[in-house]
């Protein structure tokens, strides 16, 4: 490819330049985007007098939290060290804004550790708070997620061929633990379009082995699909019923 790092067309930073190579962002990022949205929305429609619903929403919000921070630190270890080694500085600029998304973690665990410490009557104005504290964290996190895709995407492209984005993605697979992996499915299968998800859970079938690939159905797909999109997902697939 004729490009440099850092140097795009306007048809790269859409996208449309880079069709049919590998995109190493899209499927995580759509399930981020998901995972995000859905706890924004959670998090204003709670109660927080409510003890019982305050529980769980922290509960989730804390699990996903450290999804949140897992996938920052498995992209530096894979993604941004295979770049540095080949254009050394490239990366500072997403690397910058990791350490404020970790900034970001840091305020919402305190406030949900003040949450937990604080009677039900009392938390309403704290609710608010991590309403607004999480706003902002996800629209940092959002505008950091679009330079990924229209910047740092067509970078990794002009750096590696798309064998060498897969052998970056297995990597990173390869770290995560069977919880985490079916986590990581629960929030990428529902974000996809029908012909995405098929293609996607296609390519997962031929590589992992039998048992794995079941428990993604069991666990990741079916628990978050309509009937509807199960049942076109088991049609594309070949799934037994």
């Amino acid at each position: 490819m004729s490009e440099t790092p850092n140097s795009f067309s306007g048809n790269n930073l859409s996208g449309t330049g880079l069709v049919g190579r590998h995109d190493i962002y899209g499927p995580i990022h759509k399930g981020l985007r998901l995972a995000q949205a859905g706890l924004l929305t959670r998090i204003g429609s709670t109660d927080f007098e409510d003890a019982v619903a305050t529980v769980a929403l922290l509960d989730e919000l804390k699990s996903n939290l450290d999804f949140f921070k897992a996938h920052l630190r498995h992209e530096e270890e894979v993604m941004h060290a295979a770049v540095e080694a080949k254009a050394p500085g490239t990366m500072a600029r997403l690397e910058e804004q990791h350490d404020e998304h970790r900034y970001r973690f840091h305020e919402l665990e305190q406030l949900i550790a003040t949450i937990e410490a604080t009677p039900a009557r009392q938390r309403a104005p704290l609710g608010r708070a991590l309403y607004l504290a999480f706003t902002n964290y996800m629209s940092e996190d959002f505008a950091h997620m679009r330079e990924e895709e229209t910047v740092m995407w067509p970078t990794l492209c002009a750096l590696f061929t798309d064998e060498e984005l897969q052998a970056q993605e297995g990597q990173i697979v390869s770290q995560l633990s069977p919880d985490e992996a079916i986590f990581s499915m629960r929030l990428m299968i529902p974000s996809m379009n029908r012909v995405e998800r098929a293609i996607f859970l296609a390519k997962v079938k031929t590589g992992a082995p039998p048992q794995a690939f079941n428990a993604v159905i069991e666990f990741a797909a079916r628990p978050t699909l309509s009937a509807e999109d199960f049942a076109d997902l088991s049609d594309r697939l070949g799934l037994a019923a």
